[in-house]
């Protein structure tokens, strides 16, 4: 089997190169590695998403669902800094280095996790999640990854999902109508959709 960014384990060697960027008006410090997704800067669909987060009115933590090197909760825990943030991943060195670019970047207002979708965080309840899902994973896992959200957020809470329109997001957006009734497109930029379902 090929190994992949959403993969548990890689054999590639370690090359860290680290560099800064600037997310929601702040600069950032992340260190990246080989084996995770978009280690040369922070994608165009991340960064869409960042920057068209705005916080639900529900009191909760946030989760950034497949967080990789960790960008996207790193950005909010830095901008939302009396929110708690999750971040949870299944690649164990993308899990390293979101720990580590949370010590970088003096963020105290994060919590990083092995988990494969749900599975370690079963019994917490989230304000919002966050994801860029592994497109090459398959729709089974996306949606699931969509059906698992919809489950862990609290009434009110929100899914915000970045996609680009050809890897599926018609068909996302068709999912998350199923799960939570009502689909906001937020964004339609370059071909990535930011799509938001709320909790009702």
């Amino acid at each position: 089997m090929s190994e992949h960014y959403y993969s548990k384990y890689t054999n590639a060697k370690s090359d860290e190169r680290t560099w800064s960027f600037l997310l929601r008006g702040t600069s950032l410090t992340f260190t990246t590695d080989h084996a995770v997704f978009s280690k040369g800067e922070v994608d165009l669909g991340s960064r869409l998403l960042i920057e068209a987060f705005e916080m639900p009115v529900v009191d909760g933590d946030l989760l950034d669902l497949g967080c990789g090197y960790g960008p996207i909760g790193l950005s909010l825990a830095k901008d939302f800094s009396e929110r708690h943030i999750w971040l949870v991943d299944v690649n164990e060195r993308a899990l390293e280095l979101s720990r580590k670019n949370a010590r970088q970047n003096q963020l105290a207002n994060v919590s990083v996790k092995e988990s494969d979708r749900f599975s370690s965080i079963k019994e917490n309840r989230f304000a919002a999640i966050l994801t860029n899902p592994p497109i090459r994973a398959g729709k089974r896992t996306v949606h699931a990854m969509f059906e698992g959200a919809h489950e862990a957020l609290v009434d009110e809470g929100e899914l915000w999902v970045v996609i680009q329109k050809k890897q599926g997001a018609p068909s996302a957006k068709e999912k998350l109508g199923e799960l939570f009734g009502r689909v906001e497109v937020v964004v339609k930029r370059k071909g990535y959709y930011i799509l938001k379902a709320k909790k009702v």
